[in-house]
């Protein structure tokens, strides 16, 4: 479950990556680019760790906790109106995939001698 949804956190990267893209304005090229190419990186890097999370690399998840650690701090900026149903779709994404991490099923499954 935590590596899916982690996946799903890099696809809405991705996302944003293009809308980014496709609003690129020349009066703020620069910005728009930079941001771009920081969504697409973090798509890659969270992609990887999902992608490392489903085949049980334990390295996997301490990058993903740093992860939705992050993005529960973000959706503490975006807890007032108008952007309160996002805070609460990034704060339950967050906890959820960290729970999942730290589940006692899932670190018995991690640190696991691989065969």
């Amino acid at each position: 479950m935590a590596a899916a949804l982690v996946a799903l956190e890099a696809l809405v990267l991705v996302v944003l990556a293009v809308l980014e893209l496709a609003n690129l304005r020349s009066i703020r090229l620069t910005m728009g680019v930079t941001t771009t190419a920081f969504f697409l990186a973090a798509a890659a890097g969270l992609a990887w760790c999902a992608w490392s999370l489903w085949r049980t690399r334990r390295w996997a998840r301490g990058p993903v906790v740093m992860a939705q650690l992050i993005q529960l701090g973000l959706a503490w900026n975006f807890r007032d109106a108008p952007t309160t149903l996002m805070a609460i779709g990034l704060a339950v994404a967050g906890v959820v995939v960290i729970a999942g991490l730290l589940h006692p099923a899932t670190t018995r499954v991690l640190e696991r001698d691989p065969a």
